[in-house]
């Protein structure tokens, strides 16, 4: 290398000179279409779907068998090149932002539904495959699957698998981890490997647990076997008003405690009501300091039942109205608000960041109050909407991305609410992930000793550590780094939560 260039010339002459390498290498495997590197064309791999955070790959790969997966990851492990995989790329913690020395694996050609079996329940999709396109392939054979995350309509089931995504009617049936057989895929060296199997079970240790939720850091996933449920007789879904967020929270616990699994069971607050109700005009109480949607599928008889039970537990807890609806098209119509939140909120904020963390039911109330709190602290607006049946947050805190005083604010009142999900019992995530988002937050919730157990099970997979790096398990010197600067802004209110 030429000593008289400057350090950042250096730099930018040495990811030139790495980018060439590594399309040269790619080119023995993948036509000219499947290989972007020039900026316009890489700039919109950047990041997913949290946008504070971007990185520009170094190459994106787009192969279109299995083959060609195979052959891109023996080249990138050769060359010792990270791969980060990307799927729709409408992840919200950065799982898919790119390594800027890496190569972006995007799976969006493998888009086939490769067979339905109604005898057996199940759909064998490639993962590239849209969430929606699942139930719509399965319709014809009165059957659906069943997580349905609000992206559902463009989210991948590789993606979903990453972050072991769940959706409104995740309280009743289940999370991704619930409803996939099987996963087949390869690991970083382009070696074939398949967790769990066709079968109820499979023998040998939980490999399926592992790969479900690890956010690309163990495989890439090319095909799922995905369970399908029949479709229900009938469902209606009750909206309940309440003039006090203590009392929605009570409410939501007290219907479980009455023995009440809903088919789902989501809160909203009033200022997230009114930003869907301004969008999608679902009928929302815009008075109710919350409202939550309760949902019973089954037969006719027991959705009569369930609704009975559900209206005395609601009533009991002090709600201020309740509305039932009437027919499928008004059922849905209640879901448009709710499934819509996200983008709702987008027309009223120039950026947003959602939090995921997971509390117990019993503290609903507690952490939507102590969010209340943390909006005067850090003089930003927030949101919240979330799976209220298993403690699942979702609060939206705005921001404007070009202010970096109000970056620098979202980003600590994030991280004060997952802290406080931690202390009051929960977690710092439930279905979006960890990414980069919430790194640093995995150092308040795990000790070194268990992030280094982590980084073990990523090893027995990646001893090389060239998938998806830098993300998800934090090292001993990042939170280090996290706790002084925890310490410097004074945001250390649980001392006793693990740290470094």
């Amino acid at each position: 290398m030429n000593s008289a260039l400057k350090p950042d010339q250096q730099a930018l002459f040495s990811r030139a000179e790495r980018q060439a390498q590594v399309v040269q290498a790619l080119q023995a495997h993948l036509s000219a279409h499947q290989l972007l590197w020039h900026q316009e064309d890489t700039s919109p791999y950047e990041c997913d779907g949290l946008t504070a955070y971007r990185e520009r790959p170094l190459v994106v790969a787009l192969p279109q068998t299995e083959q060609q997966v195979q052959a891109v990851l023996r080249t990138c492990h050769a060359l010792d090149v990270p791969v980060v995989a990307r799927g729709a790329g409408t992840g919200l913690s950065g799982g898919a932002m790119p390594h800027g020395l890496g190569v972006t694996l995007s799976l969006a050609k493998f888009n086939r539904i490769v067979s339905i079996d109604p005898h057996s329940r199940t759909a064998r999709v490639e993962c590239g495959v849209r969430n929606l396109a699942i139930s719509e392939a399965a319709a014809a054979y009165q059957l659906y699957y069943a997580p349905d995350p609000s992206s559902q309509i463009a989210c991948t089931i590789g993606g979903n698998v990453a972050e072991n995504s769940g959706g409104v009617h995740c309280l009743k049936y289940g999370l991704t981890l619930h409803n996939v057989l099987r996963v087949r895929g390869f690991t970083i060296e382009g070696e074939a490997i398949e967790f769990g199997s066709d079968a109820l079970d499979s023998p040998g240790l939980d490999t399926l647990s592992i790969v479900l939720g690890s956010e690309g850091m163990l495989a890439i996933t090319t095909e799922v076997t995905v369970k399908l449920v029949p479709k229900p007789q009938l469902a209606r879904c009750i909206m309940a008003s309440f003039d006090d967020i203590r009392r929605a929270g009570d409410a939501v616990a007290a219907v479980i405690a009455a023995g009440i699994i809903p088919a789902g069971l989501e809160m909203m607050d009033r200022p997230m009501t009114a930003a869907v109700e301004d969008y999608v005009h679902a009928g929302y109480d815009l008075t109710a300091e919350a409202i939550l949607l309760c949902e019973s599928d089954g037969t006719p008889a027991e959705v009569a039942e369930e609704i009975d039970r559900m209206i005395a537990v609601l009533k009991q807890c002090g709600a201020t109205a309740i509305a039932i609806s009437r027919d499928e098209a008004e059922r849905l119509k209640f879901w448009s608000g709710r499934k819509n939140a996200f983008p709702a909120l987008g027309r009223i904020s120039s950026d947003y960041m959602c939090m995921d963390s997971t509390i117990p039911r019993k503290r609903l109330a507690d952490i939507l109050l102590a969010i209340g709190q943390m909006e005067q602290k850090y003089q930003l607006r927030c949101a919240n909407v979330f799976h209220a049946g298993d403690g699942n947050l979702h609060p939206l805190i705005m921001f404007d991305a070009n202010d970096p005083d109000e970056l620098r604010r979202c980003e600590l009142f994030g991280a004060d609410i997952l802290e406080t999900s931690v202390a009051m019992g929960g977690t710092v995530t439930g279905e979006h992930g960890v990414g980069v988002e919430k790194l640093n937050s995995m150092c308040v919730q795990f000790s070194a000793s268990e992030n280094e157990q982590m980084f073990g099970v990523k090893r027995a997979f990646d001893a090389k550590g060239l998938l998806n790096p830098g993300k998800v398990i934090p090292t001993l010197q990042r939170c280090a780094e996290y706790g002084r600067m925890l310490v410097r802004a004074g945001q250390i209110k649980h001392p006793d939560l693990p740290r470094f």
